[in-house]
């Protein structure tokens, strides 16, 4: 028999390495332009656009801490499914912005303003609402593009990492 037809399949660890990357890249980029498009073009976000935020974080840290302990693969695809709950909470929001579906009826924040009593800041702060999307592109809101990013991001590390699972056990 040929050497390749009796030597085992070895895990292909280039496969965990890009899945660790993208869970660690893709909420670090998504994040790092939801918060340029607050504090440099003044889009505030509503209250769901934090709810968003909040996966994103937890996928970092599950990411971050996947390259120093050895649950690497356990770890990266913790983060892959914040990645995805962070894009079917856009999913939602992105409905609500749509009015597919009626979302949370009080869902509405205050843009905070500095420099003013806190009276003053809460009676001239802009309402920030949830069922209108602040800006578009190609029609699609950034809940929207949140949704796509994420949820197409957290797939492909989930399919990474099962075809790693797949090499190791062949």
């Amino acid at each position: 028999m040929a050497p390749s037809m009796t030597a085992p399949v070895r895990p292909v660890p280039g496969r965990v390495k890009l899945a660790q990357l993208l869970a660690l890249a893709v909420p670090a980029l998504l994040l790092g332009g939801a918060y340029i498009s607050e504090y440099v073009f003044g889009m505030h976000p509503c209250e769901m656009c934090w709810w968003q935020r909040w996966p994103h974080f937890a996928a970092i840290a599950l990411a971050l801490l996947s390259f120093a302990v050895p649950l690497r693969k356990l770890l990266t695809g913790l983060a892959a499914l914040a990645i995805l709950v962070s894009g079917l909470i856009g999913l939602f929001h992105a409905g609500v912005e749509y009015k597919w579906w009626e979302g949370i009826t009080g869902c509405a924040t205050i843009a905070a303003s500095e420099g003013t009593s806190a009276l003053d800041a809460i009676m001239n702060a802009p309402m920030i609402r949830c069922d209108e999307a602040p800006w578009d592109l190609f029609g699609i809101s950034l809940a929207g593009w949140n949704f796509l990013i994420s949820t197409a991001s957290a797939l492909a590390i989930l399919v990474l990492l099962v075809r790693s699972a797949r090499n190791v056990a062949r």
